[in-house]
C-alpha cells in the first residue's frame, strides 16, 4: 500500500490475503497425508486449498494471482471453510469478494446528540463515542482523565490509533502497549475492507504506513480482528497502575458509531479512578 491509495485494491488484497492464510496453515493439523517430498513453502499447497474447497487447481491459482477474479458467496463460504478462518476474517474475506452488503450511510463524523448525552450521563465511568475508523466524536470528563484531554486536542487529531501509535503521552500510557497497536491495527483493517471508499480512513492509514514502522510491520502481517470487550492495564502518570476491563457497543439506531466504555477490574484500580476523577 503506498500513501496515494484512496481506495481498497480489493483484488490485489484478495489475493495477498488469501496467501498468507494459506501460508499460515499447518497441513498436520488439517489430517492431510504426509508427502513424501518435502514442502518448500510454509503451509498448504494450492492443491491442496483447491481440495478442500471443492473448487479447481486452476482456479485457487487465478484467485492468488489476482487477475480480477469475483468468486461467488458460495466460494467464498468454502475458501473460508477450507483455510480455518475465524468469524472476523471470514467477514473481511467477504468484504474483499463484495458478497457482504455495504451501508450506502456516510461514515460519522459527528456525535448523535443523543449519544453524546448518554456519554455523559454514564459518568462516573469513563466513556467515549468513536466510528469505525477510531475517531472520538464525544467524551465524558471521566475518559480525558483516564486517557487525554481531547478538548486540548485538535480535532484531526482526535484519533484512538494515532494517538496511540504517535503521541508521546499515550505510547507511554498502555503496559502491554504491543498487544494494544496488533489490536488496533487488525480492528483498522477490518474496517478497511469493510468501507472501501471511505477516503478519511485509507488516508489515516497511508499516514500511518508512511510515518511508522511499527504500523507499516503490522499492516503486512494482515491480522483481522474485531474486539467487543477486553483488558487493558494502564501505568497512569497520576494515579499509578490502573486495571481497566472495556466493552464496545453498537447502537441499534446508529450503527456506523461505537459506545466505548470502561470499568475498573479490582478494587485497587477503582478507588484509584476515584480518587483521579474526584
Amino acid at each position: 500500500m503506498t500513501t496515494t491509495t484512496h481506495t481498497v485494491d480489493t483484488t490485489h488484497e484478495l489475493a495477498a490475503f488469501l496467501r498468507a492464510r494459506r501460508e499460515r496453515l499447518d497441513p498436520h493439523d488439517l489430517g492431510l497425508p504426509p508427502r513424501r517430498q518435502p514442502r518448500r513453502t510454509p503451509g498448504l499447497r494450492r492443491e491442496e486449498v483447491a481440495e478442500l474447497a471443492g473448487v479447481s487447481v486452476d482456479y485457487v491459482v487465478r484467485l492468488e494471482q489476482g487477475r480480477g477474479m469475483r468468486p461467488s458467496a458460495d466460494v467464498v463460504e468454502a475458501l473460508a471453510g477450507a483455510l480455518r478462518l475465524a468469524p472476523a476474517e471470514r467477514a473481511y474475506l467477504f468484504d474483499l469478494a463484495g458478497r457482504r452488503p455495504h451501508t450506502a450511510d456516510e461514515p460519522a463524523t459527528g456525535a448523535a446528540p443523543l449519544l453524546a448525552g448518554l456519554v455523559a450521563d454514564l459518568s462516573p465511568l469513563p466513556a467515549m463515542l468513536m466510528n469505525h475508523r477510531y475517531d472520538v466524536l464525544a467524551w465524558n470528563r471521566e475518559s480525558t482523565r483516564l486517557l487525554i484531554d481531547f478538548d486540548a486536542l485538535p480535532p484531526a487529531r482526535r484519533n484512538a490509533m494515532w494517538l496511540c501509535l504517535m503521541h508521546p503521552v499515550i505510547r507511554e500510557l498502555y503496559v502491554d502497549r504491543d498487544r494494544v497497536v496488533r489490536e488496533g491495527v487488525a480492528h483498522l483493517r477490518a474496517a478497511w475492507a469493510a468501507h472501501p471508499e471511505d477516503r478519511a480512513l485509507t488516508d489515516l492509514i497511508a499516514e500511518l504506513h508512511a510515518g511508522e514502522a511499527e504500523f507499516a510491520r503490522l499492516w503486512a502481517e494482515r491480522d483481522i480482528a474485531i474486539n467487543g470487550r477486553g483488558h487493558k492495564v494502564l501505568r497512569h502518570p497520576e494515579a499509578g497502575m490502573l486495571a481497566m476491563h472495556f466493552e464496545v457497543l453498537v447502537p441499534l439506531q446508529d450503527p456506523s458509531q461505537r459506545l466505548l466504555v470502561f470499568r475498573a477490574a479490582d478494587d485497587e484500580s477503582r478507588a484509584a479512578l476515584a480518587r483521579l476523577c474526584a
